[in-house]
């Protein structure tokens, strides 16, 4: 049971930087989306699609909550003009 407290501790760090790391990523779109920055916003697109997908790969997120999340930002950015 040691080493599961140890194994749990490692990969409880690991999903929170994941979290952490999309947390911010969205927050940052969300700032722009406000600031109707489009070009900056289509420039960071990508990276929140990977760190998305990533993290519904890794098991962090769902699939379908990834999904989600990735099409609010997507229509977000579509309603800029």
């Amino acid at each position: 049971t040691k080493k599961a407290l140890r194994q749990n501790k490692k990969r409880r760090l690991h999903n929170i930087a994941y979290k952490t790391r999309i947390k911010n990523l969205t927050k940052r779109a969300v700032s722009l989306y406000v600031e109707k920055k489009k070009e900056e916003l289509t420039k960071i697109i990508p990276s929140i699609y990977k760190a998305f997908d990533k993290a519904a790969k890794i098991g962090i997120l769902k699939k379908n909550t990834s999904a989600r999340r990735k099409a609010l930002i997507a229509k977000k950015l579509n309603s800029l003009k």
